[in-house]
């Protein structure tokens, strides 16, 4: 089963306003939610996908392919409701126009003159570039449309990285969000894309696809 909990945080509890400000800490609380021993990429086998939402509340979407253990998570942290997720799943229909939202890490390789292929795979990769503006909004195009989506409007603003400390080997990315209409042309591929996000920073709160009735 598939599960999105809509967490309100505390921004008064000391763990909450630490992970507010610090996306690597707000990862590593809600890997709690996470089953102990699923193998070396526990992130991914757990479906663990999330979203801080913008408004005046913190409040965060997280997405796990289990029914999440709330206990977990710190003492009086925040409040959650989850819902199933396996009704809108079954509904999704070619033809149907659906809203949507995500928060994205836009990324392009870039060629560096001569970039040294990779030791095992030989392929050839130049410097990842971040996108923004009509770059950003072309990338989620190329994406949505390989996802099972026509995107019929969108809009896209920036969202922050939050990190309160930066080291040369901790990665930063730039978020974008984009919202809009979107028209269903593949519920196999939007299917997976829900299930599995979208992009690059998925452990940093990119990459969660959400959907409404239009």
């Amino acid at each position: 089963m598939t599960s999105l909990t809509r967490l309100v945080l505390d921004p008064r509890h000391p763990a909450a306003k630490a992970d507010l400000a610090d996306v690597d800490s707000l990862h590593k609380t809600l890997m709690r939610l996470v089953p102990d021993h699923i193998g070396p990429t526990p992130r991914a086998t757990a479906g663990l996908l999330f979203r801080a939402e913008p408004g005046t509340d913190p409040v965060l979407l997280v997405q796990t392919a289990h029914t999440p253990d709330l206990t977990a998570l710190p003492t009086r942290y925040g409040t959650a409701r989850t819902l199933d997720l396996t009704p809108l799943l079954n509904a999704l229909t070619p033809g149907r126009t659906m809203r949507y939202r995500i928060t994205a890490a836009p990324t392009v390789a870039r060629s560096a003159g001569n970039p040294t292929p990779h030791p095992v795979t030989g392929k050839r990769r130049g410097k990842i570039t971040h996108l923004t503006g009509d770059d950003a909004i072309a990338w989620w195009q190329r994406r949505a449309t390989a996802a099972g989506l026509e995107p019929v409007t969108v809009s896209c603003s920036p969202r922050p990285f939050p990190r309160t400390r930066i080291t040369r080997s901790a990665p930063y990315f730039t978020l974008t969000q984009f919202d809009g209409l979107a028209r269903i042309t593949d519920t196999t591929h939007l299917t997976h894309a829900l299930k599995n996000g979208i992009g690059r920073a998925k452990s940093y709160g990119a990459g969660l696809l959400s959907l409404a009735p239009a």
